[in-house]
């Protein structure tokens, strides 16, 4: 197994979306003029993890599918199939992660993020924390999630903060 690595953005208060799944609210975020290290972050990763939510959202915000040329694997319980680059599965968590090809990104949900923690499956951790406070949404971390991580580095990208953090051994 490789490297799996969440990359996500955060609001102030731990949210990674709307109720709705919504992530207009990043839409205005005063960043570094450029793509804030996505796309030198992105160059690292050679396959995806998502759910089913995340995969659909991702869809509904483009027309084109942004991650043409690497593996990605679709948690969902009633999507099935597979496509040249697309996997639809609900294999247990660990045996798509077993299988995953090298550094896996962790797009999300939180349900996602959730279960990778339960089985320790987190190699690193990079939260961009937003400067706004939704009041509610669909949490980073949901109830019950527990995990201890050590901090590499900090990085101030415009009003974006970037954490970095490692699995603590």
């Amino acid at each position: 197994m490789g490297k799996n690595v969440l990359y996500i953005a955060a609001s102030l208060d731990g949210y990674i979306a709307r109720e709705d799944g919504s992530v207009d609210w990043l839409d205005d975020v005063e960043g570094d003029g450029t793509d804030n290290g996505y796309l030198a972050f992105y160059e690292t990763v050679d396959s995806l993890l998502m759910g089913r939510g995340t995969y659909e959202k991702v869809l509904e915000l483009t027309d084109d599918f942004p991650y043409s040329g690497k593996k990605c694997y679709v948690l969902s319980r009633t999507m099935k199939g597979r496509t040249e680059e697309i996997v639809f599965t609900d294999e247990p968590l660990p045996d798509v992660l077993e299988k995953a090809e090298g550094t896996v990104w962790v797009v999300g949900g939180g349900q996602i993020v959730k279960e990778c923690l339960v089985h320790d499956l987190l190699d690193d951790v990079h939260i961009a924390v937003i400067p706004k406070v939704l009041g509610r949404g669909i949490p980073l971390f949901p109830p019950g999630t527990e995990a201890s991580f050590s901090l590499v580095d900090v990085e101030k990208i415009g009003d974006i903060v970037s954490i970095h953090y490692k699995r603590k051994d």
